[in-house]
């Protein structure tokens, strides 16, 4: 029985057993073609966890270094951003080298390339540019945000996608003989890997996972006797196997839900919502919200952001909606989290529903161009205060109309010269 993980003597060897990105290594398609030539550019991979980004590292490789050459060293090096250092950088150039001489490509899989600071990004530039080494390089940020340009410029960028659960599914099928050889006396139904694989979340890594962990933990209730024999039926007597249920499954792992408080997926679940809101829609903008929720998020920014909305999408429309923002804002502060979420959900669905206007945010924009434009602009002499003799004897505040005492005072002038008629509401 093998002890190696599932997906780890699952990864496929050739793009033949590779899952998913139909767009990147389908027939015609750039990964395809630069393996049909022979010759690959540097790549930066980009995006969710357990699509593929190793694997078809691995792929790369085998296919550019099928057999071994006397005389180099390694092609493929795994390096992590978090734990690996410009020294060992320095080590692989010097195996890289050894193995141009023998016409062998040498590849250096860098995972979390964002982890590394521009320093260490920059000591990769002229490898990569002379071709001493291929980069394929993995990341789940925004590549525009967190790796140098003159990097970025020296490399095809790839998006690649979650997967489909079906294609988790279809891959686990078409491999179950091989985990079956590992755990012969359990017994897995299609129905089993159908939620395996929803429970993935577009993660094959984090379904085979699952699949696993529900088999260990059945292996181990079948080894006590803890309710086995009942599971039996007359064939399984004879074998003493013993079939997963959904709830095995279930039990063995749940959903996750991909979110990073400090990242791309961030901004963009944020912006979501905004907007969702700003068209009425509420379901859509409840959904993300429950996204950022599962995922961690602070549910305090969630408030700032719908009391912003309040101001800058819906005021003067509707007065209530920042008086109901601030009300939530302080009634989440006091309860927290779980019990918090119905509140935010509540403001979520007012804003929604509310009407709409943007003039505060024009108002905003608009004041903001002019300030920009004109610079310190002095205020008017008549609306100046003069607390002290000198300050009225140099015309602060003469001939100040008092508001309440004299209707024309509207009539003063409140803006400096250059905006004198300027209006934004």
């Amino acid at each position: 029985m093998n002890s190696e993980p599932i997906p780890s003597y699952l990864r496929p060897e050739d793009l033949e057993g590779f899952v998913g990105q139909p767009h990147l290594v389908g027939t015609g398609k750039p990964i395809s073609i630069f393996l049909e030539n022979g010759k690959v550019p540097s790549m930066i991979f980009r995006w969710p966890p357990g699509c593929g980004k190793t694997t078809m590292a691995h792929i790369i490789s085998k296919k550019l270094n099928p057999d071994p050459v006397a005389g180099t060293g390694q092609c493929f090096f795994h390096l992590s951003g978090v734990t690996s250092k410009k020294d060992d950088l320095k080590e692989i150039i010097e195996i890289a080298k050894k193995n141009v001489a023998y016409g062998k490509s040498t590849i250096v899989f860098l995972d979390e390339i964002h982890r590394w600071n521009k320093a260490q990004q920059d000591t990769l530039l002229p490898y990569v540019e002379k071709g001493t080494i291929i980069l394929i390089w993995a990341t789940t940020e925004n590549p525009s945000f967190t790796i140098n340009n003159a990097l970025i410029s020296r490399c095809r960028v790839f998006v690649f996608e979650a997967l489909k659960e079906d294609e988790i599914a279809d891959f686990i099928k078409k491999n179950l003989e091989k985990i079956k050889k590992n755990h012969p006396k359990i017994r897995i139904s299609d129905e089993n890997i159908l939620l395996a694989s929803k429970l993935g979340n577009g993660d094959l890594r984090n379904s085979l996972n699952v699949l696993e962990s529900a088999i260990m933990m059945k292996g181990a209730e079948v080894q006590r006797g803890k309710g086995a024999k009942d599971k039996y039926d007359e064939k399984d007597e004879q074998d003493k196997c013993v079939s997963l249920t959904d709830q095995d499954i279930l039990s063995a792992g749940q959903k996750s839900v991909y979110y990073d408080r400090d990242s791309e997926e961030h901004y963009n679940i944020i912006s979501a919502v905004h907007k969702s809101l700003r068209d009425g829609d509420g379901d859509a903008a409840c959904y993300w919200i429950q996204r950022m929720l599962m995922g961690g998020e602070d549910p305090l920014y969630i408030c700032r952001r719908l009391m912003r909305f309040a101001s800058e999408d819906i005021w003067p429309a509707d007065n209530n909606a920042l008086l109901l923002s601030t009300t939530v804002y302080d009634a989440v502060q006091k309860i927290g989290m779980p019990e918090c979420d119905v509140f935010i959900f509540q403001l979520a669905i007012y804003l929604a529903k509310a009407k709409k206007n943007n003039l505060t945010y024009r108002v905003a924009i608009a004041t903001r161009q002019d300030v920009e434009k004109y610079g310190n602009l002095p205020v008017p002499m008549v609306i100046r205060n003069a607390p002290t003799k000198l300050m009225g004897e140099l015309g602060y505040g003469k001939d100040y109309k008092y508001a309440h005492n004299d209707p024309s005072a509207k009539d003063q002038q409140h803006m400096p010269d250059q905006l004198k008629n300027r209006k934004y509401l």
